[in-house]
């Protein structure tokens, strides 16, 4: 089984990420090592899926991958997170299309969830890796930037005050569903207050899923 795969390059990092599998994505310091990346996560992605019932196969090598697009990246792919659509994302997705990414967004928040409850009441290792936040404010950080990524969906996430994490976390899940389902739709604006450009359904949940399973990866990895 061949799997599409574009990368994003910038001066100093690269990014591969699998065309039709959202959330899978990694980084490198150059193309083999970002393909050689993904290969690495391929079984811990299929993890992340396996409880939603999707099927998903790890590759065993980089031989599996097709190059479909090379992509030059900016300021952001240098940062550490991916910054430039891939052409594939810019198509409209069908109905049936959208049954599956919102099976892998869905899957995704609960992969972060069950990161999150992993690591109640314990520490996590300090390092550079997250600069030594705790699970909760890794949450805090994850959903702020949902926020702002249904902002370049079209979508306004009105804020409610104080809420505790739980509640906060459905909420922005809530929007974050009816957000696509609306954008797929067709019911969402073409673009922003301001003539800004509004993200199509696909690459919305292309970063949405990186982010979230960028950061629930961190705290599994930092859970001592």
């Amino acid at each position: 089984m061949k799997i599409n795969v574009y990368l994003e390059t910038g001066k100093k990092r690269t990014f591969a990420g699998a065309v039709d599998w959202p959330g899978w994505c990694r980084i490198g310091t150059d193309e083999p090592s970002a393909l050689q990346a993904l290969v690495d996560y391929g079984p811990r992605y299929r993890q992340v899926l396996h409880p939603a019932g999707i099927d998903f196969q790890a590759p065993a090598d980089r031989s599996a991958f097709v190059v479909t697009e090379r992509l030059a990246g900016n300021a952001t792919t240098d940062f550490g997170a991916p910054g430039i659509m891939p052409e594939a994302d810019r198509e409209a997705a069908t109905p049936v299309e959208y049954e599956r990414l919102r099976a892998l967004l869905l899957a995704c928040w609960s992969a972060l969830e069950r990161a999150a409850q992993g690591a109640a009441g314990k520490t996590l290792r300090k390092g550079p890796r997250g600069g030594g936040r705790e699970a909760d404010q890794i949450l805090q950080h994850v959903l702020a930037a949902e926020q702002a990524y249904l902002s370049r969906l079209g979508w306004k996430l009105k804020s409610e005050g104080e809420q505790n994490m739980v509640d906060a976390v459905q909420k922005t899940l809530q929007a974050a569903l009816s957000a696509l389902e609306a954008s797929v739709k067709g019911e969402l604006p073409k673009q922003g207050p301001r003539g800004g450009v509004i993200w199509p359904a696909r690459y919305y949940v292309r970063r949405a899923a990186w982010h979230i399973l960028d950061h629930a990866w961190e705290i599994e990895d930092r859970v001592e």
